[in-house]
């Protein structure tokens, strides 16, 4: 659907510039946005390389298995019926401190990992299981220590200050959890 919508807005607004002269402006604005885009992809792709690097090295120490212990009594409260034993509960584990650390786009593939694995035990394939939905709104939240993703935004575009979203981002997301999780415990079907 997007594909469809975005070029008729573009086609628009070229119509639109030709109409009221303006078509030297959209030009420079597409060659000022194409430079953005770059800069903005070389600082993420230097974040990522230094958060995917420090997630390597915590895989090789015990750091991740540590972090994923400390969130053993929240995954109890939070996936009643998926035990320490299965697949799942690692790649859930290990997807929630990959969020917890910032790393959005490491935490994707865990996320995807770990909702295929869900699916194979899911008896209605067509319906989300409790830990599913679950799943899902604390991805949504997205509960993080360190925004690396909007730090990165905001050095790029020049912030004087890119880690004064820090508490911010801690206030929205742990009461945007708080919420989700609650509604989902209260509305869940036992099963």
């Amino acid at each position: 659907m997007l594909n469809i919508i975005w070029p008729i807005f573009i086609i628009i607004s070229y119509l639109y510039a030709i109409f009221v002269g303006n078509v030297s402006n959209i030009n420079n604005s597409i060659f000022e946005s194409c430079k953005s885009a770059v800069d903005l992809s070389i600082t993420f792709l230097g974040t990522m390389c230094l958060w995917t690097g420090i997630m390597n090295i915590a895989k090789t120490t015990t750091l991740i298995s540590k972090l994923a212990n400390a969130l053993k009594p929240i995954m109890k409260i939070l996936f009643p019926d998926i035990s320490v034993e299965e697949e799942a509960y690692g790649e859930i584990s290990m997807n929630m401190v990959a969020n917890i650390l910032g790393l959005g786009n490491a935490a994707t593939p865990l996320g995807l990992k770990a909702m295929k694995t869900m699916q194979k035990k899911n008896p209605k394939k067509d319906t989300l299981t409790n830990s599913m939905a679950m799943f899902i709104i604390i991805n949504t939240a997205s509960i993080q220590i360190i925004p690396t993703t909007v730090i990165a935004i905001r050095t790029s575009l020049g912030s004087n200050n890119p880690t004064a979203i820090i508490l911010p981002v801690w206030i929205a997301t742990m009461g945007a959890a708080v919420v989700g999780v609650t509604t989902a415990k209260l509305l869940m079907k036992k099963q």
